[in-house]
């Protein structure tokens, strides 16, 4: 692909709830910030729901000398109030932003707007032109709600045509997937960077309820293996180890641009991974 930036790392939070759950996440920073990633992500709750522990935690992690990228739906949101939480981040010194059409919130009916994302793109780019870098949602194993693959990827390149930087993808545990939609991508004109997203693994049981709720495929080996190890933890872990390290080299090896975590707010086994993939700097 062209327009393909150098090797780049990213880390996803979502924004605690607690204080206890602050202080930890000050010290998965602090753990993660070793790898240098180029900015790290804080997820926006279904509806704009954890608004202020989103800003809260995006703050935080900029004061501590990182670049981060809110994520950014419209949720309940009206205009007014998306420009002026736009204009925040911008007075905050925030120059990225991981634009979503955002999940459905359970109650609030009429009152949330379901604005995509290539209209909240175009919104962004509308009211403060280029001063953000847009990063955007992409689904190589199709997002649930798609029509067909292939309107999928033609509503992928709506929000590139809209003003999209660059994608970051659904995790997945079958390279080939990505790599088929890489090449689709390409064939319907899309030349910007698609960034891989990466889901270690540490309980099956949450993973596969996840996986179920977001589409995301857990190849038929994988899940035999993961359930025999039953509640060995330790296997499990060893296991999703071997099994992600071996699915980001293969990635890296195929011209992958960089590599998304999402770390579910644990500094391992992310730090691990990145170890096995020799990309922490400053080590063989």
């Amino acid at each position: 692909m062209s327009d393909i930036e150098p090797l780049r790392l990213s880390f996803e939070f979502f924004p605690p709830k607690t204080e206890k759950g602050r202080e930890k996440l000050a010290n998965v920073h602090k753990e993660l910030a070793v790898c240098e990633p180029e900015f790290f992500s804080v997820t926006y709750g279904a509806g704009g729901s954890t608004r202020d522990n989103t800003i809260g935690s995006v703050n935080a992690i900029k004061t501590a000398g990182s670049q981060v990228a809110p994520h950014l739906s419209f949720g309940g949101d009206d205009e007014e109030s998306m420009i002026a939480l736009l204009n925040e981040y911008k007075d905050m010194g925030i120059d990225r932003l991981v634009a979503l059409r955002g999940d459905m919130p359970s109650g609030m009916g009429g009152s949330y707007q379901m604005v995509y994302a290539n209209q909240l793109v175009e919104f962004i780019r509308k009211h403060t032109g280029d001063h953000f870098h847009l990063e955007v949602a992409a689904y190589p194993e199709i997002h649930p709600e798609a029509q067909s693959f292939d309107s999928d990827v033609d509503f992928l390149k709506q929000k590139f045509d809209a003003g999209a930087n660059s994608a970051i993808t659904q995790y997945f545990y079958n390279p080939d997937a990505y790599f088929y939609f890489i090449e689709s991508c390409m064939e319907a004109g899309i030349d910007k960077p698609i960034y891989p997203g990466i889901m270690p693994i540490t309980n099956y049981q949450s993973l596969s309820r996840f996986s179920t709720n977001c589409g995301a495929e857990i190849p038929r080996w994988m899940r035999k293996r993961l359930e025999a190890f039953g509640d060995d933890t330790d296997s499990i872990k060893a296991f999703g180890l071997d099994i992600v390290s071996e699915l980001c080299e293969t990635l890296l090896e195929n011209d992958a641009p960089g590599l998304h975590f999402y770390t579910m707010n644990n500094a391992q086994p992310t730090t691990t991974l990145i170890e096995n993939l020799g990309l922490i700097p400053g080590k063989d």
